[in-house]
């Protein structure tokens, strides 16, 4: 489902219930300028929205749902499928050898890697830097995975978007690792080679006991669950965490790398 397709369940309900826009801006106390630029695509609608005109419109929550939806279906749609699992997922193991994870990027940041080469369009760098922070609201939330994230030292010295934003990145790091579901580690430079270098991974442990493995290429991400290649990416797991500072270490090494910016 598009959001073309939200807005037009929007203006059914508000038909329905013979609610002008006006009326309705009244009702959830948001500007009417704000409904007509929902209603035309110009502003896209927020869950807060949603809520309140599914209470205004007596839709029974079908407006909340419907936009769940929507942004289930943002960004590529190589991607849809590892979006479900993460959000399903019980615990998420991620390796990054170049950059900071997705998942605890800054919106700078974010935007500095999306748009690095100008291969997007400016509204295009802007709906994938949204989706991207919209899948870090799974860190917050009231039951969240339990998270290990492992970053090469490499990728928290590279100035992504200048030395401001890598400082506020780093900052964000320090952030994310006090939550208790998450646990940070780095691997520092002195380490040389290790089993890492060919690429980040993503690892999802599912209810059931299932498991899945997201990889990148230049091109697309992939959604894999062979056993076998599971396997092997545990076992390059395994190595990695090996070779990694304790907690503690990695955020004196943050802390550290944070103060030279």
């Amino acid at each position: 489902m598009n959001i073309e397709m939200w807005v037009r369940a929007l203006k059914a309900a508000r038909a329905g219930a013979e609610v002008s826009q006006e009326a309705l801006a009244t009702v959830i106390r948001w500007s009417p300028s704000t409904v007509a630029a929902i209603e035309t695509g110009r502003r896209r609608p927020t869950m807060e929205f949603a809520v309140a005109a599914d209470e205004a419109l007596a839709t029974g929550g079908l407006l909340a749902e419907l936009l769940r939806a929507a942004d289930q279906e943002r960004g590529p749609s190589w991607f849809a499928q590892w979006r479900e699992y993460e959000q399903r997922a019980l615990r998420l193991r991620a390796f990054e050898a170049c950059l900071v994870p997705g998942l605890l990027q800054t919106e700078a940041y974010a935007r500095a890697v999306i748009s690095a080469g100008g291969l997007h369009a400016p509204n295009m760098v802007d709906e994938l830097v949204a989706v991207r922070l919209e899948r870090q609201k799974l860190l917050t939330r009231d039951v969240p995975p339990h998270c290990v994230f492992l970053l090469d030292e490499t990728g928290l010295r590279r100035p992504v978007g200048g030395p401001a934003v890598l400082d506020a990145q780093l900052g964000r790091l320090q952030e994310v690792a006090a939550l208790p579901f998450v646990r940070l580690h780095v691997i520092p430079l002195a380490v040389g080679e290790h089993v890492g270098l060919g690429g980040g991974f993503v690892l999802a442990d599912l209810p059931d006991r299932d498991r899945a493995l997201y990889l990148e290429n230049a091109v697309r991400g992939h959604v894999i669950d062979d056993p076998e290649m599971i396997a092997l990416i545990d076992r390059k797991w395994d190595s990695l965490l090996g070779e990694a500072l304790s907690t503690g270490a990695s955020l004196d090494l943050i802390r550290k790398l944070k103060v030279t910016q």
